[in-house]
């Protein structure tokens, strides 16, 4: 029997419509899914973006924040290094040298380093220091020959002396002449405290034992590698003889009950000191501004003539920045 037309009409009608609400639910299911996905795109997109902003951003900023409140708290000063002898140390010089330089110039932080001039001047050569205080001569003129200093001027002098026991086994008090006196200490094989350090001190000690045309070597003859300081304090505790500043002998004699001075006027102990700016400066205008300083006529008369004059009774460096070379 043959089908009702408008039936088929209604059950085409239908089916259409089923179509059309199947694509319209899978197209919101399409768009649905879509989203979800572009949302976590953009959630960890985001994520990887803080991630990668942090290291970047933060830790280089915490760095430098502590570079600049260390110097902040160091007042913003530029640090100079003066290398010098031991003896402007021990003598107590540097206790008022320093503080008065640092008044007259705020913006330095100055850090002295005490060692043998001989030291020093290898501090200077290879730019770990920049200004140099020395009593070497011949050593700080091969210095400035060989291009590592850039200027040298003379500050101050004093004198060597020779002290030793009261006992005075090799019996050299009274006498005028160094040379004489090392002659007795080596014929007596008395003990003998050498810095050896290749400081200005060791220096002239070397020297006034080859005027002598004597090596000196033996059990007699021993080296303390120290400073003016601790060579004095060996040779007091042993009773012993050596070489020193008169600076640091009238700084540390009370303490030194067995060492008394007996060798002293001799010309060839003489002591000069003088200032060197270095070449290889890392800082070059401080350098230059402390040798400016250090030999002008009111540190020379004021701070470097009067030390040592209230407690002493004399000068411990005679200032001659105007009269020397």
């Amino acid at each position: 029997m043959p089908r009702n037309p408008l039936r088929r009409t209604r059950d085409t009608h239908h089916l259409v419509a089923g179509l059309a609400l199947f694509l319209t639910l899978m197209l919101g299911l399409a768009l649905l899914v879509s989203a979800c996905g572009s949302g976590g795109a953009t959630t960890t997109s985001a994520a990887q973006s803080t991630t990668m902003a942090a290291p970047t951003t933060n830790a280089p900023s915490t760095t430098v924040g502590s570079d600049t409140t260390a110097s902040s708290a160091a007042g913003g000063k530029t640090s100079l290094v003066l290398a010098s002898t031991t003896s402007t140390q021990d003598s107590g010089l540097f206790d008022v040298l320093i503080p008065a330089f640092s008044k007259a110039y705020p913006q330095y932080d100055v850090k002295v380093v005490a060692v043998g001039s001989g030291e020093a001047l290898k501090l200077g050569q290879t730019g770990d220091a920049d200004v140099l205080l020395v009593h070497s001569p011949s050593a700080e003129e091969d210095f400035m020959k060989a291009g590592y200093g850039v200027d040298r001027k003379a500050v101050m002098y004093n004198d060597f002396v020779i002290v030793g026991p009261t006992a005075d086994p090799a019996g050299i008090k009274g006498v005028s002449v160094a040379v004489d006196a090392f002659k007795k200490i080596a014929d007596s094989k008395s003990l003998f405290y050498s810095r050896g350090d290749a400081s200005g001190t060791n220096a002239k000690e070397l020297a006034i034992w080859k005027s002598a045309a004597i090596t000196p070597a033996g059990n007699w003859y021993q080296t303390t590698g120290q400073g003016m300081g601790e060579t004095l304090t060996i040779a007091d505790q042993k009773d012993g003889y050596t070489l020193t500043d008169r600076a640091t002998w009238l700084a540390k004699k009370d303490s030194l009950k067995g060492l008394t001075l007996l060798v002293e006027g001799d010309k060839a102990l003489f002591n000069q000191y003088h200032v060197i700016t270095c070449k290889g400066a890392k800082d070059v205008q401080g350098a230059n501004d402390f040798m400016n300083w250090i030999v002008s006529a009111d540190v020379q008369q004021n701070v470097i003539g009067k030390y040592g004059v209230d407690k002493y009774g004399q000068q411990l460096f005679i200032p001659n920045a105007a009269t020397a070379q």
